[in-house]
Formats: structure tokens, C-alpha cells, sequence
């Protein structure tokens, strides 16, 4: 059934109106009729199941029939914190982190960042937000993924720190478990609570230098390993969560 997140105030009682962009979608993609059904959310975690009753030009008009909680959302919320990359490879990876679970993105200007101008990055945000719309549709998620400004390496350090929950940077020169750091070091994974929200920190092309390593520390951010293969930019926050959710248990129905 296809999904759709939109304004909260489409939903009045029993009756949903759609409009703009998602009328077009319907009437000439999807080339959906009345009596057939599709799936709303209004980014609540909650979604309706709703009949088409009217699709006309400019609107389409529907009755819910049933209410149910979303569940697309993982129990573990990780942030994103990923260097700013080239290309088109910063928006595969808010796509991909999105199908994944990652709640929350925050583009990160660091040294070795090709783009090194934070109001350039904020250009693109109109653009990256329809990318996560999508995905997270796509992935039947809940709730839409927050892309927040993007900042500069340490303001994004001291972001993290102040949001508490446990923050990690995978580094190719670390060579503390990620595993192991997740399950509470030598306390084991009984002993141990498990997080309940991540921040995760993915360099750019290039990767975070060591003084920004350093500094990262220095905020309690955890320097670990992925392993002896080198991963590109865009891949390594999405094999990094989804190591995460599984080891947290977020990855069983």
C-alpha cells in the first residue's frame, strides 16, 4: 500500500484532504482511483489507512478507516553527524541512512571537507529533505529523519555532548571495539544498559584528522574501529548503524 506523509492538518476527523505534488502522484503515477487505499502519516509515529473517496485535479479527497502505530522506528535513535561529501554521495547517504534508521542527519564541515562553507551546504537542504521524504516512505518509516544546519567540526562536537547518549567515531588508526564499547566495555552485555540514543560521527573524503580525532576525544566522543577494510565516506555511517541496531537488537521484528 503506498504511503504518504503529510501536514497534520489534512487530517480533520474521519475526512483527508490531499494536495499539491502528492495529487499529481496519485492521479498520474500511481493512477490511483476511488474505493482504492493508501497509507498517511502525519510524522506523529502514527498512520491511517484511508479510502479514496474523490481524485480530481488539484485535490484528493479520502475517509480514514483505521489507525495504527508506525512501525518503521527503531528503538535506538542514532544522529548522523556526516562530513560534508562531493557530488551526490552525501545525498546516497541520507537516502541509505534513511532506509536504515538513522533519525536524525547533521552535515559536518570539518578540515578535509571539499565543501568547507556552511552556507553553501545550507543551499542544498530543500533538496536533501525531499531525498529523506522519499526514503523514509520508501522504508516505511514512522517519522520523517531531522536534517538539522549543518556546522562546523567542533560545534558539532559540543552539539553531541550536550544532547548525551553514547557518541562514537569510527577512525582507521582506532583500535577500541566497537562492540565491544556498545555492550559497556568489561562490563559485559548483561551488566551493561544499553544506549538509547547514538551519536555517530563519519568523516568526509579523506576522513577526520588526527586533531580533530583529538578534540573529538576530548568531548567524550569514542574513537573506534570497523574492521581492516578502508570504507568510502558514504558507506561507512551506514555499515556503522546498521552494526549498531543489530548489536542493540533493533534489526528483529
Amino acid at each position: 500500500m503506498h504511503r504518504f506523509f503529510i501536514p497534520p492538518e489534512w487530517i480533520q476527523g474521519r475526512t483527508v484532504t490531499l494536495n499539491g505534488a502528492i495529487v499529481h502522484q496519485i492521479r498520474h503515477v500511481l493512477r490511483l482511483r476511488p474505493g482504492d487505499h493508501i497509507l498517511v502519516l502525519d510524522n506523529s509515529g502514527w498512520e491511517w489507512k484511508v479510502e479514496l473517496t474523490e481524485v480530481s485535479k488539484n485535490r484528493v479527497e479520502g475517509r480514514t478507516r483505521g489507525k495504527s502505530l508506525a512501525r518503521g522506528e527503531p528503538r535506538t535513535k542514532i544522529t548522523l553527524y556526516q562530513g560534508v561529501l562531493k557530488g551526490n554521495r552525501f545525498e546516497f547517504a541520507l537516502q541509505k541512512g534513511t532506509e536504515v534508521g538513522v533519525v536524525e542527519f547533521v552535515p559536518v564541515v570539518s578540515s578535509r571537507c571539499v565543501i568547507a562553507n556552511v552556507d553553501a551546504v545550507e543551499k542544498k537542504l530543500p533538496r536533501w529533505r525531499r531525498i529523506v521524504l522519499e526514503a523514509a516512505e520508501q522504508a516505511h518509516r514512522g517519522r520523517l529523519p531531522v536534517i538539522q544546519p549543518a556546522m562546523l567540526f567542533a560545534a558539532a562536537c559540543e552539539r553531541a555532548r550536550l544532547s548525551g547518549g553514547l557518541s562514537i567515531l569510527p577512525w582507521e588508526e582506532a583500535e577500541a571495539s566497537l562492540k565491544l564499547l556498545l555492550r559497556g566495555g568489561d562490563q559485559g552485555a548483561e551488566a551493561a544498559s544499553r544506549p538509547f540514543s547514538i551519536n555517530l560521527f563519519i568523516g568526509p573524503e579523506g576522513g577526520f584528522s588526527a586533531d580533530e580525532v583529538n578534540l573529538a576525544q576530548r568531548y567524550g566522543i569514542h574513537a573506534v574501529t570497523l574492521g581492516p577494510r578502508i570504507l568510502r565516506a558514504e558507506t561507512a555511517g551506514l555499515v556503522a548503524a546498521a552494526a549498531i541496531l543489530y548489536e542493540l537488537g533493533d534489526l528483529e521484528r
